[in-house]
């Protein structure tokens, strides 16, 4: 195995348990914490859950973000990124850089707290806006997934 076939393993390896953790969290468990619980508890309950996610996705977003620049490096694949044909690649490093900024800076020193105290004072409309929030990553995540795979079977979503 070479080490750019290793590289692309861990990638896929690591945006698989990644953006679908994303998933689980957006489709099953908020709208679960909704269903099942009352307004006042439903952040309390979503940040212990989520917190231990959150560990499991700074390390996926760790090693996807190292592997993906690696292989442009390794490939001297950085011409990509002057084509629009190649959105997608900048759509990955997009996505890698909003939920890196959300899971190592944003989380722990401002949202943490912002959210909390604003759940105490808004709960439902702070719940909504997580659960709003959480859709649109996801959202992000998907599309770059959708445009990866078919830019790197030499296709493209759109016709750029």
């Amino acid at each position: 195995m070479t080490d750019v076939i290793f590289a692309r393993v861990a990638h896929v390896l690591a945006v698989v348990l990644w953006i679908g953790g994303v998933a689980m969290v957006t489709t099953v468990l908020l709208p679960a914490i909704r269903r099942n619980y009352p307004v006042a508890q439903r952040f309390a309950v979503f940040h212990a859950l989520e917190t231990r996610f959150a560990n499991q996705a700074r390390v996926t977003t760790f090693v996807a973000g190292a592997s993906g620049f690696y292989m442009t490096w390794r490939l001297d694949a950085w011409d990509r990124f002057r084509s629009l044909g190649f959105w997608w690649m900048h759509g990955m490093v997009l996505t890698w850089a909003v939920f890196t900024a959300m899971l190592f800076v944003l989380e722990p020193l401002v949202l943490e707290r912002l959210l909390a105290r604003r759940a105490a004072q808004a709960p439902e409309s702070t719940y909504r806006r997580v659960e709003w929030l959480h859709r649109v990553l996801l959202g992000l995540g998907l599309l770059t997934i959708a445009g990866a795979v078919a830019g790197s079977a030499g296709g493209n979503l759109f016709n750029w």
